[in-house]
């Protein structure tokens, strides 16, 4: 077996203004770090409309269809924006993290991680929010289990930033168990323990600015792990961002790289005991380019490993 890496240079045509944290460079500096790894390398298809439509109703694609530009660039709140390439990069990083659901369900890969942007966790229903437009491993998520007829998901988000997009498509959704860690106090606000969603099947994780990898290690052998075991699912998707790193300029988390390098081999531990060794990663957050670069190839590093 083998990690699959999925991507397309569609999601290069996603532009931003100058001086835009989310811009080309992060995927760029993600592309040149892997280019070493041995990885099963696949095109992104484009998203199916139906598999768009399984969380965000025909309403708000259409939203998104009237104001995608044909020059220039529109700002759809304070920190998303599209050019005429976003809305086609939206339904490839929707449709890379579906294919990786596809390649490791059906058995032709152990693992996959969904090289895209823009990313996704912050997506909601009908709203694009926090430099997402649809929402990736929630969609990858309802995918499992709706298409390929899974019984119980399990989305682990270890973004800085908390994935509410995530948690409010799946709020719902009794066989997704959510597992999300992120800095509090820190945009957007949302991600408190209270939070548990309609079934107790959301888990928050907050931690307090000035963290280090040593706290969230012990945070996730305390709550999380337990709450994986628990819940035995058929697949763990990781809503893969970076910038927890203590580089990083928009949070203010103290992670190293080999914290993102220790929790991916003990997600990748838990998945092999607990559903076959079956992981879908998606790349979400992580601004400073070298520190994004580095954490990235440790994460799939630790994928090829658990892989091999």
């Amino acid at each position: 077996m083998t990690t699959a890496l999925i991507t397309h240079a569609d999601c290069l045509e996603h532009v931003t203004p100058e001086g835009h944290p989310e811009r080309v460079a992060r995927l760029e500096h993600v592309l040149h770090a892997l280019e070493p790894l041995d990885l099963k390398r696949v095109t992104a298809p484009l998203a199916a409309e139906d598999d768009i439509l399984r969380l965000h109703p025909a309403s708000y694609l259409a939203d998104l269809r009237r104001q995608s530009p044909a020059q220039g660039q529109v700002q759809l709140d304070a920190d998303t924006w599209m050019s005429p390439g976003t809305l086609t990069a939206a339904f490839r990083a929707a449709g890379a993290a579906i294919k990786a659901v596809d390649l490791v369900l059906g058995g032709e890969v152990k693992n996959a991680f969904a090289a895209i942007r823009p990313p996704g966790h912050h997506a909601e229903t009908e709203t694009p929010m926090g430099f997402c437009l649809f929402g990736n491993a929630a969609l990858a998520a309802k995918h499992a289990l709706e298409f390929h007829g899974l019984n119980r998901v399990a989305v682990v988000d270890f973004d800085v930033h908390h994935g509410n997009g995530t948690q409010e498509l799946l709020w719902d959704e009794a066989r997704a168990l959510v597992i999300t860690s992120q800095q509090m106090p820190l945009w957007p606000g949302t991600g408190k323990p209270s939070e548990t969603g309609a079934h107790d099947t959301i888990l928050n994780i907050p931690l307090p600015p000035g963290s280090d990898g040593g706290k969230m290690r012990a945070e996730y052998e305390r709550l999380a792990f337990p709450r994986l075991r628990a819940f035995q699912p058929e697949l763990i998707i990781i809503s893969a961002g970076f910038d927890a790193h203590a580089d990083d300029p928009l949070a203010e988390l103290e992670w190293a790289t080999e914290d993102f390098a220790w929790l991916t081999r003990q997600l990748c531990d838990l998945a092999d005991a607990l559903c076959g060794g079956r992981v879908v990663s998606t790349l979400e957050g992580g601004y400073d380019l070298n520190a994004l670069a580095v954490s990235a190839k440790a994460h799939v590093e630790e994928l090829v490993r658990a892989g091999t």
